[in-house]
């Protein structure tokens, strides 16, 4: 009988989840509910699987009771709005219903055009008007006309009686209570953005649109019979059953096949890449490559996922070979054999000893994924031939659903009750909580931020993945045209594996624009081909190897931050394994659990270890017995506790919180402690072992991942040992790394370049390099508008050289205050003159005339030349500018600002000779990060750069530094004492303050 229910998802008019919905309706005796959110489907599935759901986990409490156990019917559609305004609710008969009405929505949503006052024909659904007192059309097949019971007065004489077959019962159901309802004024409030007393009545949801019993419902109608007939019919009419799937695993809905012949045809694809691939990743008679490879594709087969990587394998092989794009294939799939001969990714599983298990098992239950990395710029044009290749309604971005947060909704909710700003800040500001904990205004902030705090807020597009349907996704869902411009499924990836779902993930990172330009350039500048996947040449480089020990692999991805280099240099990491336990060890989790200190302690003292039980030793003595990856978890239930490879990866990604069934991870944890007392082993040893798995299991990186990493980590220390200025040049361009701007460009003049500053004759868009001599770009310069950046450039390699300060200005069409800016840069010193005449100069050109025509002069008039005075300039005031306008001096260094001229008693290159003495240093500002102790006080490590350009590192505790430390780029004088943990040397801070620096003289003038 409820026709047009809301959940949460019609975002900001709904209040309630759809598992609440259905348990309110359950304990009224609800036997039929249709879900109707406002312009989207996103809960239509998930309200059909969760009232089965709620069905199977109530039905034994309720036999108990001596209650006949029932399922809530439900019938889903979607309510179709328009500037706030109701036009009509669609409700579908079946599932082709459903298909209709999400193409009819993703098409206005799609093509961007206003829902039409009146809806289409459709063959499978039912669409429902709503009353009013002037309703007069004449209603067509499957066409109705809903009434409420406070409108029923209205039908006396009324015309619509003429087709009282087409009356039905209408009783909105949006909020639970009065509470809700309020909270339901705070929501439409926030989306109008408007104050709470402003919102207008007929923008909001009526009190009484809350569920009430069938016969509550049924009573208000008793006078009109025929409606209550009506409406069960049309009920009746519904069966949305299909959607039921049997067994606790959906059946994926993923493309089935990739050949048009079948699945048949996939098996027989995939095995014949896969053997040509294995014959170029291990040669032709490799018995163990063989051997994997049967055992994984008998696996896939099973399955059911040939098409899974056959496509995968599709769009790597169009990226590596028409548009010539570097990759990255990562996460767990590089634990597949089949994935390393089809070149998904480069990481060799054998080599690894990396287990299949880990990404694909018979067991397993929820779908695999590969993450395929792109260059930042690159992946759109991957995005788009998946596109183009599978049909409209078949492919398909993934959305996300972003809730309310915490301090964004106490703004809400301050804005919409009228607060001042600065209020609001005062609510918002942690250092108040206290104060703000006695105010009553914020109390009531808080009791209606506990209300909305987890609803939904709005629907966004996910970071890359990628649906391809095999059925039209519009089964499930309609789409959404989000900024991007590729078509979105309205719900987000858990909601996609509930359905059946696997995404492709089609990621991207700026290393890999690194790499990609770095041999670009090389090619240009050298003339050198590199053939940067030919990992297995260069991972036992010596001089690679050599730089990585020494921790300075600055621009090289995911390795140059100051805690992994401060890693690589404790761990003296000079080989491939080590670096890939590196990579897992960093991660915070496995830091702050005290495994990163016991792995290096044993890292240099290898013979020392005492390993547990022969097996541990076995498994574990590549990592000297502690568990790094999260293959060490399923390495030591399989051969300590004896499970099989499927059940002990069901066991650690149930550790990891990832398993839903209580039940079953008790059973397989009972079976891991049964299990291991058959192979002989202790009480006390078992306990141990499980005690080492539990804490470490929710923090392990899966080893493949941290090889992938590893893998391009090697390829950007290739780069940069052996041609370091071209891999600098490719870092600036694809907007460095974890570093500012300004590190790289002091790496780039570390390397031997002759870094110039812009200049219109001979500077692009981005930084160029011809042999030594690079120059920055015009990009870098801030202030100068995007068509300068793009234009000054194309004028000069369509027509020459720019000659001298006028033709420039005819050329480029230049503004006065763009010219200036480039003035002041030094950008036009190819005239020979010094910035102050030209400064004059381009007065005497633009700043007394009106803006010159956008036309090219028939005839080069001279202009007359003025004699100037000697003007005089200094290095400071250059220095200035190209801080004022490149964010960093290029010649200058921060300490020739200082008005003193100390430096330090040390060098950072000395430290190690001073460890445990006090000493004096100055270093240049380069980053910081914040933690929190345990105590909930806040600490700081800090890196910077001493006057050689060598970094060192800080350490600021809370009982020397009670507040922030830091104030911006500069130098600082440091006092501290000089520590050592596994031979790295840092400063734990006594004292510490920015030093002066000379004014500006132009300032000061």
């Amino acid at each position: 009988m409820f026709l047009n229910t809301h959940s949460s998802y019609s975002l900001k008019y709904g209040t309630m989840d759809i598992p609440s919905i259905i348990a309110q309706a359950r304990a009224l005796g609800i036997h039929q509910l249709v879900l109707t959110d406002i312009n989207n489907s996103t809960g239509a599935v998930e309200f059909i699987r969760e009232c089965g759901k709620q069905a199977i986990f109530k039905e034994a409490d309720e036999v108990q009771k001596g209650n006949i156990p029932y399922q809530i019917k439900p019938i889903a559609g979607i309510e179709f709005r328009r500037d706030n305004q109701l036009l009509y609710f669609g409700i579908a008969k079946n599932k082709e219903g459903m298909r209709e009405l999400n193409e009819f929505l993703s098409r206005h949503n799609i093509e961007n055009i206003p829902l039409p006052d009146d809806a289409p024909i459709f063959k499978h659904v039912f669409i429902v008007y709503p009353f009013v007192k002037t309703f007069s059309r004449d209603l067509r097949k499957d066409e109705y006309v809903g009434i409420k019971s406070s409108q029923l007065n209205y039908l006396y004489k009324h015309p619509i009686l003429q087709q009282q077959e087409k009356l039905l019962i209408w009783h909105p159901v949006t909020v639970r209570d009065k509470i809700t309802h309020r909270l339901h004024e705070y929501l439409r409030a926030i989306e109008l953005n408007t104050l709470l007393t402003m919102v207008p009545e007929e923008l909001k949801c009526n009190k009484d649109e809350y569920l009430i019993s069938e016969a509550e419902l049924t009573s208000k109608f008793e006078q009109f019979p025929f409606i209550i007939e009506n409406t069960q019919r049309l009920i009746d009419a519904c069966d949305l059953s299909i959607y039921f799937e049997p067994g606790s695993q959906p059946i994926s809905k993923n493309r089935l096949a990739y050949c048009k012949e079948g699945v048949e045809a996939d098996k027989v694809l995939l095995r014949r890449i896969a053997f040509k691939g294995l014959g170029y990743r291990y040669g032709e008679n490799n018995l163990v490559a063989i051997k994997r490879m049967e055992k994984e594709l008998r696996i896939i087969e099973l399955k059911n996922y040939c098409a899974y990587f056959l496509i995968t394998f599709d769009i790597v092989r169009y990226a590596m070979g028409r548009c010539k794009f570097y990759h990255v294939g990562r996460g767990s799939g590089a634990n597949s054999i089949v994935a390393y001969c089809l070149r998904i990714t480069d990481v060799d599983p054998i080599d690894l000893d990396l287990y299949f298990e880990r990404f694909l098992h018979e067991k397993r239950t929820s779908p695999p994924d590969f993450d395929i990395d792109f260059a930042w710029d690159e992946r759109e044009t991957i995005q788009n031939y998946i596109f183009k290749k599978y049909p409209k309604w078949h492919v398909a971005f993934l959305g996300t659903m972003s809730t309310f947060k915490d301090r964004a909704i106490i703004r809400e909710i301050g804005k919409v009750l009228g607060l001042p700003k600065a209020e609001i800040d005062g609510f918002t500001d942690p250092t108040r909580e206290r104060e703000n904990s006695l105010n009553p205004t914020y109390k009531k902030l808080l009791a209606v931020h506990q209300h909305m705090k987890s609803m939904p807020n709005q629907r966004s597009i996910h970071a890359g993945g990628i649906l391809i349907s095999e059925e039209p996704i519009t089964y499930y869902t309609a789409l959404d045209l989000p900024p991007k411009g590729f078509a979105t499924v309205q719900w987000d990836m858990y909601e996609a594996e509930a359905i059946g779902y696997e995404k492709f993930d089609i990621l991207s990172q700026r290393g890999i624009g690194h790499i990609r330009e770095a041999v670009q350039l090389i090619k240009q500048n050298k003339g050198k081909d590199i053939d940067i996947h030919d990992f297995k040449n260069f991972k036992d480089d010596k001089k690679l190897n050599g730089i990585l020990r020494e921790g300075q692999p600055i621009g090289c991805f995911y390795i140059e931050s100051p805690a992994m280099r401060q890693l690589l240099k404790k761990l003296k990491c000079e080989d491939y394994l080590t670096l890939v336990a590196a990579s897992s060890i960093i991660r915070p989790g496995v830091a702050s659990s005290g495994m990163m200190k016991s792995f290096i302690e044993r890292y240099h003292a290898p013979d020392k270890v005492v390993y547990l039980c022969d097996e541990m030793k076995e498994q574990l003595k590549d990592t000297y017995g502690v568990m790094v990856y999260q293959e060490d978890v399923i390495k030591v239930c399989h051969y300590f506790a004896g499970l099989d490879l499927a059940e002990a990866d069901v066991l650690r990604k149930a550790m990891s919180g990832k398993y839903r069934s209580k039940l079953a991870f008790e059973e397989l944890v009972n079976k891991f402690f049964v299990s291991a007392r058959e192979q002989g082993h202790s009480e006390e040893l078992i306990t141990e072992v499980w005690r080492q798995i539990s804490s470490f299991a929710g923090y392990s990186f899966s080893k493949a991942h941290s090889a992938s990493f590893a893998v391009e980590s090697y390829q950007s220390l290739y780069l940069k040992t052996y041609y370091p200025q071209e891999f600098m040049v490719a870092v600036l361009n694809n907007y460095g790394g974890f570093y500012s701007r300004w590190v790289y460009v002091h790496e780039l003049q570390k390397m031997g370049a002759k870094v110039h500053l812009p200049c219109v004759n001979h500077s692009d868009e981005v930084v160029n390099i011809n042999g030594d001599d690079a120059y920055l770009g015009f990009i870098g310069i801030q202030g100068l508008e995007n068509k300068f950046i793009t234009g000054i450039p194309c004028e000069r390699n369509l027509n020459g050289p720019f000659k001298d300060l006028e033709q420039f200005i005819k050329r480029t069409q230049i503004t006065l205050e763009q010219a200036i800016l480039l003035i002041r840069l030094g950008a036009l010193r190819f005239t020979g003159k010094d910035k102050k005449t030209l400064l004059w100069d381009i007065y005497n050109y633009l700043g007394h005339k009106q803006k010159r025509p956008n036309s090219i002069e028939l005839f080069n008039l001279e202009h007359k030349e003025y004699s100037l005075p000697v003007l005089e300039n200094s290095d400071i005031e250059d220095a200035y500018l190209e801080l004022e306008l490149l964010g960093y001096p290029l010649n200058f260094k921060m300490f020739d600002f200082l008005k003193t001229g100390y430096r330090g008693d040390i060098m950072a290159n000395d430290l190690h000779n001073h460890i445990g003495k006090t000493v004096k240093m100055v270093g240049n500002y380069v980053c910081e990060k914040t933690v929190h102790t345990i105590k909930n006080t806040k600490m700081w490590f800090g890196t910077f750069l001493d006057a050689n350009g060598d970094f060192f590192d800080t350490t600021h505790f809370p009982n020397t530094t009670p507040v922030y430390p830091f104030g911006g780029k500069g130098c600082y004088l440091i006092l501290g004492k000089v520590v050592e943990d596994f031979s790295f040397p840092s400063i734990e801070v006594l004292k510490f303050a920015k030093l002066d620096i000379h004014m500006n003289p132009v300032a000061v003038n």
